[in-house]
């Protein structure tokens, strides 16, 4: 598939553009939303409601979008069968380990070191590329991939000096060992996640990218449903735990706004363009993120944080050259 909008993406040239910017806002404000949430050092809601509502709310809005597709279509419905629908609850899987990985991470790091590090997805999902789909990797490409690595390696070592320096304030960049393993894994999921869902959308192409989402969506809420219930039952809480609402505030609602457009303007890029374009959108968010964490947490940056930016930077650009 081409990268390039108005080829053979059903969008404008201007409206694909515009889903970027917007997803690319979406990406960075998550991180520093997720900050703005926490109450003396905890998350205050429950991750798994909060993905639950997530998904349910993707999935309302997938169904509508399939309804008022179906009703301008002259063809009857067909309900697809189980050799389409069952590959889909691969990713739900490990979307729902990384949508309540991404939420616990937040306490072992500042927001702009997340989205630095989160970086490290390219590196994974473009392993995962040539491993699955057998895509080769040109030697600039690699370099770029080293590039980020040692961006990562420098900005996780000065993250580490702050944090045994006891400086973890949301104004300083300080990432913890806890930290780090939860990121590795949480890259690694996301590189698998992001090349198999690809490969699933776009191997029956012509089917509806709504009704594919309605699969997606259809098993990561009775997934995540089932998680949140399962949690709610075994916390010390007992019955107040059953709320699913409990805890959230307006910036939690927010998260939950973002993320459902996020989620859907996702499946198009990864459908209509690729993972490529994807991680770009990634990338170019923690420009957003450290701007914001700066304007409202008083970021002070490292050295070690500015060279790793630099890299990330330049490796982004040998990457896509």
């Amino acid at each position: 598939m081409t990268d390039k909008p108005g080829d053979t993406l059903p969008f404008a040239a201007w409206q694909w553009k515009s889903l970027l910017v917007f997803q690319t806002v979406c990406c960075g404000s998550y991180s520093i939303l997720v900050h703005l949430c926490e109450v003396d050092g905890k998350i205050p809601f429950s991750s798994t409601s909060m993905v639950c509502i997530q998904e349910s709310f993707k999935l309302f809005l997938s169904l509508s979008l399939l309804f008022n597709e179906h009703r301008q279509s002259e063809q009857p419905f067909q309900f697809p069968s189980w050799r389409i629908c069952l590959p889909f609850a691969v990713p739900t899987v490990l979307y729902t380990i990384n949508n309540n990985l991404a939420v616990h991470m937040q306490l072992h790091m500042d927001a702009a070191t997340y989205q630095v590090l989160s970086n490290l997805k390219i590196l994974t999902t473009a392993i995962l590329y040539r491993i699955i789909i057998k895509r080769p990797i040109s030697r600039l490409q690699w370099f770029a991939l080293f590039l980020l690595t040692t961006a990562g390696v420098l900005n996780s070592y000065g993250g580490l000096q702050s944090s045994f320096e006891g400086n973890t304030s949301k104004g300083a960049i300080h990432l913890t060992l806890t930290g780090i393993a939860m990121l590795a894994l949480y890259c690694t999921i996301s590189g698998l996640a992001g090349v198999y869902s690809e490969y699933i959308l776009k191997k029956d192409y012509h089917l509806s990218l709504h009704l594919q989402n309605s699969l997606l969506y259809l098993f990561g809420s009775i997934l995540n449903g089932a998680f949140f219930i399962v949690t709610a039952l075994t916390d010390e809480h007992g019955g107040s735990a059953m709320s699913l609402t409990k805890g959230f505030t307006f910036y939690t609602w927010l998260i939950i706004a973002s993320q459902v457009f996020n989620g859907l303007i996702m499946s198009a890029v990864i459908k209509h363009s690729s993972n490529i374009t994807r991680l770009f959108v990634i990338s170019c968010s923690m420009l957003v993120t450290t701007v914001l964490s700066i304007a409202l947490f008083s970021l002070q940056l490292n050295l070690f944080f500015s060279i790793a930016v630099v890299l990330v930077l330049v490796a982004l650009y040998l990457y896509h050259k």
